[in-house]
C-alpha cells in the first residue's frame, strides 16, 4: 500500500470470511482518519430463477436486500466501536463491476475486501470478486484472507 487514504471502501458480502476485512478497513480508517463507505452488492435474479414467477423473484430480491442491510449494519457497528462513521450503500449488479464503479465515482483511495478462503485449483477455476477487482480496478485494493 502506497497512498494516503482519505476514503476507504469496505466491500462486504456479510459472510464470516468478510469479518477480517471489515476489521482491517476500520483499523486503517482509525489510523488515517479516512472516511469509510461500505457496500453490499445484490446480484440480479437470473433469468432461469425468475421463471419461477414474479412473486418468487420479488421475495428473493427482498431477502437479499435484508441480507445486505444486516451486512452493512455489522460494518457500521464495528465502525461505531472505533468511533468511525460508516456510510452504507446497497447496490444491484455484478459485484466486481459495482465495487469498481462505486470506487471510481466516489474517489475512493483504497478498496478493502475479503477472500472466500479458496486456494489452489479451486480458486483458479472458480475465480472471485476480489480477483476481478484487483485485476480491473485502478484503485489500491487490500485483500484480507479470512
Amino acid at each position: 500500500m502506497t497512498g494516503e487514504y482519505n476514503k476507504i471502501l469496505i466491500a462486504t458480502d456479510g459472510s464470516e470470511n468478510s469479518k477480517n476485512a471489515v476489521q482491517s478497513g476500520i483499523n486503517l480508517a482509525k489510523n488515517t482518519g479516512a472516511k469509510v463507505y461500505t457496500v453490499y452488492i445484490i446480484e440480479p435474479v437470473s433469468a432461469a430463477m425468475s421463471r419461477k414467477g414474479p412473486d418468487w423473484a420479488k421475495s428473493a430480491m427482498e431477502m437479499m436486500r435484508k441480507e445486505g442491510e444486516k451486512a452493512t449494519e455489522y460494518v457500521e457497528k464495528i465502525g461505531q466501536e472505533a468511533d468511525i462513521d460508516v456510510e452504507s450503500i446497497i447496490l444491484e449488479g455484478d459485484p466486481a463491476e459495482e465495487v469498481i464503479k462505486f470506487a471510481d465515482k466516489n474517489d475512493i483511495n483504497l478498496i478493502v475486501m475479503g477472500t472466500r478462503g479458496l486456494s489452489g485449483i479451486k480458486r483458479f477455476m472458480v475465480g472471485s470478486v476480489a480477483d476481478k477487482v484487483v485485476r480491473h480496478s485502478e484503485k489500491e485494493v487490500l485483500v484480507v484472507p479470512s
